[in-house]
């Protein structure tokens, strides 16, 4: 799953705005858009300020499935 559907599913689960999640998580409106619609470039430490609130964090994904 990536990180931008992740990120929009748990929202709505939670019953939460953008804008809800971007005054909890304490990062700007424009962020949580940038992070949902899959933006390329995020700062990794503003992403785990989001994803906390999921009791998750980013950690390295293996590009190989054998691996």
């Amino acid at each position: 799953m990536s990180l931008s559907l992740f990120t929009k599913e748990k929202r709505k689960l939670l019953n939460l705005t953008q804008q809800d999640l971007a005054d909890k998580a304490g990062v700007g409106i424009r962020f949580i858009r940038d992070l949902e619609q899959g933006k390329l470039t995020l700062r990794m430490d503003k992403v785990n300020q989001v994803l906390n609130l999921f009791g998750q964090e980013l950690g390295p994904v293996s590009l190989n499935k054998n691996i």
